[in-house]
């Protein structure tokens, strides 16, 4: 009788190591790369296993941070950099780059705001940025909060000589088969990019 309850409980405790061993393994396989910021590290090895062909697919799909879809330059020194544009669920696409001061002067994105009255609550911002769909022929405008704020960057104190800073713009979404448009704002050229999806 002890001999068959030992059995028993020897049995149990495999079952229980066994079970823990694979919960352990499972957590370490799916924890990498849910914050987005180290992507390409996990999914590096999974490139190996099939010849790398369609795992490299999908990495050149994905714009990484360094990823320029256009540059334009004016207004005196500026460099309008737009790194991303991704289509989202709700109808909405979000646009994002960068800005650089090349000018002597610290610059303050004045002509940037846009010159409709509602925006000027918006302050040294990109709200007077659109979107433009040649193909559709329609323009596209920063979509505001009910107290006219813009789904935008507001550069706060400027940006000064020789640096550059992060912006971000939000607009409505364009038809789903549209996906070249262009990006203006100011005084800038326009910058022709592609949507992709988010």
């Amino acid at each position: 009788m002890t001999y068959r309850h030992t059995r028993k409980g020897r049995r149990a405790l495999s079952a229980v190591a066994i079970t823990a061993g694979l919960l352990l393994t499972v957590a370490g396989c799916g924890g990498g790369g849910d914050d987005g910021k180290d992507s390409s590290s996990s999914s590096a090895p999974g490139k190996t296993s099939d010849g790398g062909k369609e795992e490299g697919k999908k990495e050149s799909e994905q714009p990484s941070s360094d990823t320029v879809l256009a540059e334009v330059k004016g207004e005196n020194g500026i460099t309008l950099a737009v790194t991303s544009a991704k289509r989202t669920d709700g109808g909405f696409v979000t646009v994002e780059g960068t800005v650089t001061n090349n000018t002597d002067n610290t610059w303050i994105a004045a002509s940037w705001r846009g010159d409709e009255r509602e925006l000027a609550k918006n302050g040294a911002s990109i709200a007077g940025a659109t979107l433009i769909d040649p193909q559709g022929k329609k323009k596209y405008l920063i979509l505001r909060d009910t107290s006219g704020r813009c789904l935008c960057t507001q550069f706060t104190g400027g940006v000064r000589q020789g640096e550059t800073s992060s912006w971000f713009a939000q607009f409505p979404a364009p038809p789903e088969d549209t996906t070249k448009v262009d990006f203006q704002v100011g005084a800038m050229p326009p910058a022709s990019i592609e949507i992709s999806e988010g």
